[in-house]
């Protein structure tokens, strides 16, 4: 087992890797930036390093200063949560040729997938059923609109090195695909330094339907089971649930196993996630592959009872897995809201400090936060300050828990998402589960900036 690690990463995330550590009794290193310095997981942790000044560049994505700090303080570990550096094949392979063992996959796969093209033929080798498209890069708008007429309108113009949604649009005609190819590529070239485009047909009104798989470096793997994500604004998820309300079992048995498998003949280790695309008739397709530990793992920790950042260290140190497939349960319902700094009328971050918080207790309900009642809430990072999770007996339990927590939920000092989340939740169709990524749009209509 690993000894000490540090936790590259801030936030909620830092925090909730730090109480795995601290059960497992592995001391915890965090770092943090300027703006950072009075945050709640700088002291939960053992010891606490200044990386820099607020700009990530020269804190968070500072792998030198990282590095340097892990071997001062003679980590043996480094886990890098998500976002940031969790998905950097580089780091990844500093960590390793450094002697330090980066808690996630190995180098080689970290790269594979993070190139979208190349992570489609790699996942259509394995077995995986793509969305009809092209698995090369686009050379340019006149080629992407032939492209389109082959496939069909609408189509998905996405970023070949993407991620989060940036440099991605959909099109329903010439003109508009013309209009976004532009655009997309001067993001995907500012967000990624890389402005390569590859186009999809478009799944119309489809489930974002992702797989948590796990596996050691001995051979082994399994899945544990399904996060329905489809409740998104611009891309960006927004409530996530556990299980989806949509597959039936065979489904849900059948995405799993062909995940896992994907998963195995790749190389992957550690803990990671497939997405798919589902459409209404239940026919799912790639979309991508997280290297790295989810946003919204707890629900999937939640209805299992699994500890998913144990098992990432547990495997990271060599272990290997301690359950067999047959013995993953799959028990009630769990629900995710994340909590934004944010205006609810006009969708902007609200960075300010938070003068008040208090955050309801009770029964089924799990808070991830990464601020406290006098945090400054800074512009330089996502606005997103905690994560609310309920979890019940069943989804209309998990449901109710939900709104009566957001509703007892009150920050004070900067203005939050919270009326969004609430609105969603009382919709007939969210009771319903016509939960599609055209969710917003569809049924939020007072709110269509939310979805713009």
């Amino acid at each position: 087992m690993l000894k000490k690690i540090l936790i590259a990463n801030r936030g909620e995330i830092a925090g909730r890797i730090i109480r795995t550590c601290s059960r497992l009794g592995i001391r915890t290193v965090a770092v943090y930036s300027e703006a950072d310095q009075d945050a709640p997981y700088t002291k939960s942790a053992d010891e606490a390093f200044l990386l820099g000044p607020p700009r990530v560049q020269e804190s968070y994505l500072n792998a030198e200063k990282i590095l340097e700090i892990a071997h001062e303080a003679q980590c043996d570990g480094i886990h890098p949560g998500y976002g940031f550096l969790s998905e950097n094949a580089d780091f990844a392979k500093r960590c390793r040729e450094e002697g330090i063992t980066f808690i996630g996959p190995s180098p080689d796969v970290i790269s594979l997938m993070g190139k979208k093209v190349e992570a489609r033929i790699a996942m259509e080798k394995a077995g995986l059923p793509l969305v009809p498209g092209i698995s090369r890069s686009i050379k340019d708008a006149d080629e992407a609109a032939e492209l389109a007429l082959q496939f069909g309108y609408p189509v998905m113009l996405k970023a070949s090195a993407g991620g989060g949604g940036i440099g991605m649009q959909a099109c329903s005609n010439e003109a508009e695909l013309r209009k976004a190819y532009e655009g997309s590529q001067k993001r995907a070239l500012m967000f990624f330094g890389n402005g390569d485009m590859f186009l999809e047909k478009l799944i119309e009104n489809p489930r974002h339907i992702e797989i948590q798989v796990l596996a050691d470096s001995h051979g082994n793997g399994m899945y544990l089971w399904e996060r329905e994500c489809s409740i998104q604004r611009r891309h960006q998820k927004v409530i996530e649930e556990a299980p989806s309300p949509f597959l039936d079992q065979e489904t849900r048995e059948e995405m799993g196993r062909a995940a896992i498998e994907a998963a195995l003949k790749i190389g992957y280790t550690n803990a990671g996630t497939i997405e798919f695309i589902v459409d209404q008739d239940k026919k799912y397709y790639f979309l991508e592959m997280n290297t790295r530990l989810q946003v919204e793992h707890p629900i999937t920790e939640e209805i299992t009872g699994i500890d998913l950042v144990e098992e990432q260290i547990r495997v990271a140190s060599g272990e290997t897995l301690r359950l067999k497939q047959e013995e993953i349960p799959l028990e009630g319902h769990s629900i995710e809201a994340r909590i934004y700094a944010e205006d609810p009328k006009t969708m902007l971050p609200s960075p300010g400090k938070i003068t008040a918080l208090d955050i309801p207790e009770g029964e089924g309900i799990r808070h991830e936060l990464g601020v406290h009642s006098s945090s400054h809430v800074s512009h330089f990072y996502d606005p997103m300050i905690a994560k609310l999770v309920t979890t019940g007996k069943d989804r209309p339990e998990a449901i109710e828990r939900m709104k009566e927590a957001l509703a007892g939920y009150t920050v004070q000092g900067i203005k939050t998402n919270i009326p969004l989340l609430l609105e969603i939740l009382h919709q007939e169709a969210f009771s319903a589960g016509d939960t599609t990524t055209e969710f917003i749009g569809k049924y939020l209509t007072n709110n269509s900036r939310v979805s713009s």
